[in-house]
Order: structure tokens, then C-alpha cells, then sequence
């Protein structure tokens, strides 16, 4: 492939940066020599996890809309949207990309309508089964819409739309290990069933809440949990379960730094139902409880939870009710093997593979074209 020159942005989550990256990735490995330059949201997830990955990034000062939208708090949002609109113009001009990505995100609205001012081609990459405000608003600007689910078109025009799912991160479908290995390197039992709970990098405050209720029920199940509680949550969990009988089987992390053991140990995960974490436990083929959080845009995470428990290939328990339901589910699906095997087999049939390198060869037609 030849040497060309790539704007990708947006974030604000790690389900839009891990994607971005490794989409950056795939470009690179296609291309070694091609300039790809990153535009994020200042004070963001990105601005600290791009460079940690090796590329440089702009940040922007924009902004989300405060609620309600008649605040006067909004006006200085929209001199800052304004700022970076501006500020955008000046890196495309200094930059000169041939292709301009967004993958969601604050920063990725007055990027990609820069780029199209300057009659930069652009694509879009949307993660979850409902399309976000921000890909929304582009959709008309953009000659490709890569998406993860079918039946988008309710979204974006069907002639740009090309299914090819969510690129993930290259570490957790790359890592050769066996389950035991897996289970001994995190101290847990590989004789045991093994539960892993993810609420994301900051937690989930309802699935935390889940498991401190029911601690009785998991001291004498028999199974082994390794529980992220998330940034957020560490230090008030650990002070509440110093002053409790001690659970042996719990073992208590505030992030999972080792990602790829912790999926390869796991017989069940309980985890929110964030596009890419989806997209990881369909390619990994694991049985999964899906608790969507309430408080993202759109109830989306619902949707896309919805997309695989219709199919079987996940269990789904509303966000209200998790205190009574989760882990007395999760510790009967565990041990259920027949579910177990049913809930891989079916959720292995949704992956969509090579969506990075899929990507990557999308940006390059278009540069061809725009170079022609």
C-alpha cells in the first residue's frame, strides 16, 4: 500500500478509542510509512490513551450540550464548538489527509464537517446497533459507513453502508494460553467455575452494588469471581469489605490490567453492554450477562444488548432490576453447562472478524479515488 496521510477522530470512551486505534493500526501495518493524526476532545479518555499508543493527537475544547438545552451554561459550549471549528480548519490545512475517520464522539462532528468542507473524503465508523447523535449529523457527508449491525439503514443512506463489525483490541484474539494457565496466573481456582465481572474502566456502580448484596450466596457457591470494581469504586468497596466476613472466592480488583487472561479464564462474564465489549465476547465466544446501562444516549446499550439475547446469545438483566436477579442468575448459569455451550455457540455466529483490516482497506480506496 502506499504512503497516505489520515485524520481519525473522536472518544470520550474507551468503545471509541479502542477502535480508532486499531483501525490506526491496521492502516500502519498496511502502510508503515503513512501520517495518521489523531483529533480528540480536550480533557477526554483519548487525549492520554492515543499517545500511550504510540500516535499523536490534537485536542480539541469541544464540548457536549448541557441538559436542559436552554441553559445559559450552553453559550460558552458553542463559542468553544465554535473554536475548534476553527481550530479543525487550520490542521486540515496543515495536515493535508487524504482521508478523513470518525468513530463517534465530540470531536468528531466539527472534524469530519471541516474535512468536507475541504473536500476530504470521509468515513464513519458507528459501534453500536443505534446510531449516535454524532454519526447521525455526518452521515450525508460520508462515502462510507462502516457499522457493526445489520438493519442500519433506519439510520444511515443503505448505498454507503458496509457491515463489517468492531475492531477490537489485537492483544485479547492473539493470546495463546489455556484455561488453567489463564485461571493460575490470576490466582484462581481452575477447578472451579469462574465468573469475571466488568463494569468498564470506571465501573458500574449498579453491578458493584449486585455483588455486595448477595456475598453470602457467593461464599458458599462453590465458584470463583474475579470482580473489576472500576476506579471509581475501589477504595469505598475495599473499606466496606474489611468490616465484613472475609469471602475467599471473591477476589477484588480495581482494574484488570491483563485483560486477555481474564477473558480466556472466564466460563461466564457479567459485563455493561458498551459496543466493544460486545464486539470482544463475540469474537471470543463467551457466555455473557449483559447489564445495560441506563445512562447513555438513546438507551443504546439496551439495543445492543437486545440484538444478541433475541438470538440467544446472551442473557440480559435490566439495570433495575440487577440487585435481585444477577448474581443468583449468574451462579445458576455457571453451572449450567448445557446453557453455557448453547450461549457460545450462538454468540460466536455474531463476531465479524478482521473489522480493523476491513476498515483500513476502505480508507485506502478512498484516498485512491480522491488522488486519481
Amino acid at each position: 500500500m502506499r504512503k497516505i496521510k489520515v485524520i481519525i477522530s473522536g472518544g470520550g470512551t474507551g468503545g471509541h478509542i479502542f477502535p480508532a486505534v486499531s483501525i490506526a493500526n491496521a492502516i500502519k501495518s498496511a502502510s508503515p510509512d503513512s501520517d495518521i493524526l489523531f483529533v480528540g476532545a480536550l480533557g477526554r479518555m483519548e487525549m492520554q490513551r492515543v499517545p500511550e499508543a504510540g500516535y499523536k493527537i490534537i485536542g480539541l475544547p469541544v464540548r457536549g450540550l448541557i441538559r436542559p438545552l436552554w441553559s445559559l451554561k450552553n453559550i460558552s459550549v458553542c463559542i468553544d464548538f465554535l473554536k475548534s471549528r476553527q481550530q479543525v480548519k487550520k490542521i486540515i490545512r496543515d495536515f493535508h489527509p487524504d482521508v478523513a475517520v470518525g468513530v463517534g464522539g465530540y470531536a468528531s462532528a466539527p472534524t469530519l464537517n471541516a474535512a468536507y468542507s475541504f473536500g476530504v473524503p470521509c468515513l464513519i465508523q458507528e459501534q453500536n446497533s443505534y446510531a449516535g447523535v454524532t454519526n447521525k449529523s455526518l452521515a450525508k457527508k460520508a462515502r462510507k459507513i462502516c457499522v457493526a449491525y445489520e438493519d442500519m439503514e433506519r439510520f444511515f443512506p443503505k448505498d454507503r453502508i458496509l457491515l463489517t463489525g468492531n475492531p477490537v483490541r489485537q492483544s485479547l484474539v492473539d493470546i495463546s494460553i489455556t484455561h488453567n494457565e489463564a485461571a493460575q496466573s490470576l490466582n484462581l481456582n481452575p477447578e472451579k467455575p469462574i465468573i469475571l465481572i466488568i463494569g468498564g474502566s470506571l465501573g458500574a456502580g449498579t453491578v458493584n452494588k449486585s455483588v455486595l448484596a448477595h456475598l453470602d450466596e457467593i461464599r458458599n457457591s462453590g465458584i470463583e469471581i474475579l470482580w473489576q470494581t472500576g476506579k471509581s469504586y475501589y477504595k469505598d468497596i475495599m473499606r466496606q469489605m474489611a468490616q465484613l466476613p472475609t469471602v475467599p472466592n471473591l477476589h477484588i480488583t480495581e482494574f484488570v490490567s491483563e485483560m486477555d487472561k481474564a477473558y480466556v479464564a472466564a466460563d461466564l462474564v457479567i459485563s455493561r453492554a458498551g459496543a466493544g465489549s460486545i464486539s470482544e465476547l463475540c469474537l471470543l465466544s463467551k457466555p455473557c450477562i449483559l447489564v445495560p446501562s441506563p445512562n447513555v444516549a438513546e438507551d443504546h446499550q439496551t439495543k445492543n444488548a437486545m440484538a444478541l439475547s433475541t438470538k440467544g446469545a446472551a442473557i440480559l438483566i435490566k439495570d433495575s432490576e440487577a440487585l435481585q436477579q444477577l448474581i443468583p442468575t449468574a451462579i445458576q448459569t455457571v453451572n449450567d453447562s448445557s446453557l453455557l455451550k448453547s450461549l457460545s455457540s450462538n454468540i460466536s455466529k455474531l463476531a465479524l472478524r478482521d473489522s480493523a483490516q476491513i476498515i483500513a482497506d476502505e480508507v485506502f480506496k478512498l484516498a485512491n479515488e480522491k488522488n486519481k
